[in-house]
């Protein structure tokens, strides 16, 4: 497609937008048109340059820009250039914590949304659940079982029964009601803290309370009776927010960054080495 250069020119005062965001748009416009999917190459630089008449350096910021965004990933060297990419779940978050840095969100506010998304996430999972996923949660809630022995840190013990739910996620085959259920458990994982830092025995009883509710939640899914699950998982949403609000629960200031992020996913992907390790 050709741009007219005299459209083109950036003009502060109407607000026009930059020669290389309108490249960016046509370039998503061309992954949409392709059909191409994550791992597919876009075309080289220089075919860009010419199927949209403009510079190198125009076509460089684009794909920096859609980089950032987190749609493409480009690579230096022979055989380099864009490449299409799946956004990350922890991407989307920090876009999302941008949006939200500025709006008072209370931790209230997310479990007036959880407590009508997951019990319908949870039976729309039921049919499409594999020995994989059953084996996977019998597995979490194992972990996460608060009468085990060995509980070295009971608090990451409860951001780990998050992964209960996002095992179900996985099953989900609404991609919408999916990544909302995603987002969600990754806001809850990420943000929540305790003012009483959660004393041992509220710890314990919170989580005596969500290995119950998930081992009935599991055995429900394996009859597969997704009106059961539905009914258990709605119950176990109104009862984690009961335990959240008398421990104090709220969501830590407007935001994670990115460092502290990595610091925790370094974290947690330790403790399941080592449980494996323990494991085999």
């Amino acid at each position: 497609m050709d741009f007219d250069s005299q459209d083109m020119q950036p003009t502060a005062a109407m607000g026009q937008p930059k020669r290389s965001d309108l490249v960016a748009e046509e370039i998503k416009r061309l992954i949409t048109a392709k059909n191409l999917l994550p791992g597919d190459k876009l075309p080289r630089e220089s075919e860009l340059q010419s199927m949209f008449a403009v510079s190198k350096s125009t076509i460089r910021e684009a794909l920096k820009s859609l980089e950032v965004q987190g749609l493409v990933k480009v690579s230096t060297g022979p055989g380099g250039g864009g490449r299409v990419v799946e956004v990350p779940l922890d991407r989307t978050f920090q876009l999302m914590q941008n949006y939200l840095f500025f709006k008072e969100v209370r931790i209230e506010d997310i479990y007036q949304v959880r407590k009508l998304l997951e019990p319908e996430l949870a039976a729309s999972a039921v049919a499409h659940l594999t020995d994989a996923h059953f084996a996977a949660l019998e597995h979490n809630i194992q972990c996460c079982d608060p009468m085990a022995e060995h509980v070295e840190d009971p608090l990451a013990q409860r951001q780990e029964e998050m992964n209960f739910h996002d095992i179900f996620a996985a099953a989900c085959p609404n991609s919408f009601l999916r990544f909302s259920c995603e987002m969600i458990n990754q806001m809850i994982r990420q943000l929540t803290v305790f003012d009483n830092e959660m004393p041992l025995k509220e710890q314990e009883k919170f989580g005596v309370s969500n290995t119950k509710f998930h081992k009935q939640i599991l055995q429900a899914a394996r009859e597969r009776d997704a009106d059961r699950v539905r009914a258990l998982m709605s119950d176990h949403m109104h009862d984690c927010m009961r335990s959240v609000t008398r421990m104090h629960g709220k969501l830590k200031g407007r935001l994670i960054l990115d460092s502290e992020m990595s610091r925790r996913k370094m974290a947690r992907n330790a403790r399941r080495a080592g449980r494996r390790k323990a494991e085999a």
